[in-house]
């Protein structure tokens, strides 16, 4: 089946469809309104999504029992941009891409550096500093961790900093944390607040205080490889993986 042409409504999807906005920090700096997931589609090729929670909700009527699925998910390309959206329908399928297309339209720019006192790498593997983010009961604070720690969070948080292109962290939480989506929108929050705190000119340069994405050493020849090996295959050439 062939794809409609996305026609953009809005201001800023006119920018992305001319070709002034190429990335989406320049997207979310402009001040615009993100309303259209098309404009994530467009500037963050590598993005993955996931689905946080299914939850079926009943309700009585005169003519019977109505079902309806809640559902919340989460999008990110795995490298300082992440986005959490909700939504409902009558059925599971439909309500999933509604979710992710919210999801995109929530999508925000996160900031990473190397704020554990026991690392000293200078990579922006984890969080610059200790932040803090409340949804209902639930609070949860993440903390810089060293190289090699991973994720020690929950499993509810993990993929919300792992959308985010968070490699090591340390989080301690509060309040009734079983509720999957209240546990999911405080880590969304404290995402948040990486970009709200003020920072000096010499943590940016002490901690490698980085916005948006990153491009670690090392991966930058791995993709240059790939990219040369997809070229070679598109014209005839068979080499090993």
């Amino acid at each position: 089946m062939k794809e409609e042409e996305w026609i953009p409504k809005t201001r800023l999807g006119k920018l992305v469809k001319k070709g002034e906005i190429k990335t989406m920090g320049e997207a979310l700096k402009t001040g615009f309104p993100l309303r259209e997931p098309q404009i994530v589609d467009i500037l963050l090729k590598e993005l993955q999504d996931e689905v946080l929670e299914v939850n079926m909700v009943q309700r009585m009527t005169d003519s019977g029992r109505r079902v309806r699925f809640a559902i919340t998910a989460a999008v990110g390309n795995g490298n300082g941009y992440v986005g959490i959206g909700q939504a409902k329908g009558k059925e599971v399928g439909p309500a999933i891409r509604k979710a992710i297309d919210n999801a995109k339209t929530n999508i925000i720019e996160i900031r990473r550096g190397c704020g554990s006192w026991e690392c000293g790498c200078g990579l922006p593997h984890s969080l610059p500093y200790t932040v803090t983010g409340k949804t209902g009961s639930v609070e949860v604070t993440f903390k810089p961790a060293p190289n090699g720690i991973k994720l020690a969070v929950g499993n509810v948080a993990k993929p919300v900093l792992t959308l985010a292109g968070v490699r090591d962290a340390w989080a301690f939480t509060r309040g009734h944390t079983k509720t999957t989506v209240n546990y999911a929108l405080a880590a969304f929050d404290a995402m948040k607040k990486t970009t709200q705190m003020r920072v000096t000119d010499a943590q940016l340069q002490k901690l490698n205080i980085q916005d948006g994405i990153v491009v670690f050493p090392g991966e930058e020849k791995k993709d240059d490889l790939e990219s040369e090996l997809d070229e070679k295959s598109g014209s005839g050439y068979k080499g090993r993986r």
